[in-house]
């Protein structure tokens, strides 16, 4: 995910005491416990184009069921029973629609990632300003609006086969084990029709087996808000630490630049300031449970020569090494097209300095810390740009979708299944 360039496209632990309590990034009520106003990202909801994607997909009547249900509770634990509850069916139904199983329920495609969005939104805006009959203090609504986003974007659905060598896995053995993460849209007020085609990405290889030529490997998925307080307070590394020793290979993915693909190289320490989903800017060193260790770099894993090598589909995919830092014993920054030099200062990883930069490095940082650098493949890839067809770019008049939206997006995940496909099979990348 990169913000907004002249050089590119539109589109982009708690390992560790010591982060703050989980909350969503604007998740605080009134002292008395009164509900919250919704956030930036929920008012979008009450737009012309979110409402026509929920009504064309069937996820319009998502947000009214789940407040039917808050209402019918009567404590704070029956309330967070129906988040959990109703936030692990939203993932679900998204992907059994994305993956073709059940009814589609709409005319809109089925490889769309944008009904979860929206249909999340609406929850979360429900959650956020349901006055119930009971006392609901502000650390329980952040806790239920924390256990919301977590259910509802796959990340308590990660259900990785035991082990790919014991014969304990759910698919025999041989199975390696593949984790994936993608993201929601952004850039909404440029275009609120917008897609995020990593998010189909994710939706499409949920619980999947991709078979390779070393044999099957099953990939789990999740999505992660484009909002820096999340990732601020620990949401990449409480949803990652717990799978990271017991995968075969992980990679994080984003929209990046204008007809390519690119597999990040290395990741920078740096927030660039490009407004969140909320307005929210931060430009900043980015913040980490134990920042007297932090590197201002990491580095991939993957096997990046095998991933540009191979044919995967349309798209070319290159291994990109570009950083932008500021020089050891200087004061301005410095564009090196071949990584960065020894003690600078990040500025811009190969991804940018915004949150797919900050997921990657936070994700590698992880992998490092866990002691996993030199068993572990994992990285970063930046898909192409989602495109509307020629003739549909306005984003005042254009449609929702078009056919060549479509396959674009079609396309750009069956590449992506591609590269993950060679990935877990380049020599290197079986941890037996």
């Amino acid at each position: 995910m990169r913000p907004i360039r002249v050089r590119i496209g539109v589109l982009g632990l708690a390992l560790v005491a010591g982060l703050a309590a989980p909350t969503t990034a604007t998740a605080a009520a009134g002292a008395g416990g009164a509900a919250p106003a919704p956030t930036v990202e929920e008012r979008r909801l009450d737009g012309e184009v979110p409402q026509e994607i929920l009504r064309r997909s069937g996820f319009a009547a998502v947000a009214p069921a789940f407040a039917r249900g808050l209402g019918r509770a009567d404590s704070y634990r029956e309330a967070r029973a129906v988040v959990a509850r109703e936030g692990a069916a939203l993932w679900r139904r998204a992907v059994d629609r994305v993956q073709g199983r059940g009814p589609a329920r709409g005319d809109l495609s089925r490889d769309d990632d944008r009904p979860l969005y929206w249909a999340r939104l609406g929850m979360t805006r429900e959650l956020r300003t349901w006055e119930p009959g009971f006392g609901l203090g502000e650390r329980q609504r952040a806790a239920l609006l924390t256990e919301l986003e977590r259910t509802s974007r796959g990340q308590a659905d990660l259900r990785l086969p035991r082990g790919h060598r014991d014969g304990h896995g759910g698919h025999g053995k041989g199975v390696k084990r593949v984790l994936l993460t993608g993201f929601d849209p952004f850039t909404l007020d440029r275009d609120v029709r917008i897609s995020n085609p990593s998010g189909a990405v994710a939706l499409a290889l949920d619980g999947t087996v991709i078979d390779t030529p070393d044999g099957p490997a099953r990939v789990e998925t999740a999505v992660f808000p484009v909002r820096w307080a999340d990732f601020a307070q620990g949401t990449v590394e409480r949803a990652l630490r717990p799978y990271l020793p017991r995968v075969d290979l992980f990679t994080t993915v984003s929209q990046g630049r204008v007809g390519r693909f690119d597999v990040e190289r290395t990741n920078g320490a740096w927030r660039g300031g490009f407004p969140d989903n909320d307005n929210v800017s931060r430009t900043e060193t980015v913040p980490v449970a134990d920042p007297a260790s932090q590197p201002q770099w990491t580095t991939t894993t993957l096997p990046y020569a095998a991933i540009t090598a191979a044919d995967t589909g349309r798209f070319p995919v290159y291994d990109n090494t570009a950083v932008t830092e500021i020089p050891a014993g200087g004061d301005e920054p410095v564009v090196r097209p071949d990584g960065p030099t020894p003690g600078s200062t990040a500025r811009e990883g190969g991804g940018g300095n915004y949150l797919s930069n900050e997921i990657a490095y936070r994700a590698t940082l992880l992998r490092d810390r866990l002691g996993l650098h030199g068993t572990l493949p994992g990285g970063h890839v930046h898909t192409p740009v989602l495109q509307f067809g020629t003739g549909n770019t306005d984003p005042a008049t254009g449609a929702v979708t078009d056919p060549e939206f479509v396959r674009n997006r079609l396309d750009i995940v069956a590449q992506a299944r591609a590269i993950v496909a060679v990935a877990v099979s380049a020599p290197g990348t079986d941890r037996g």
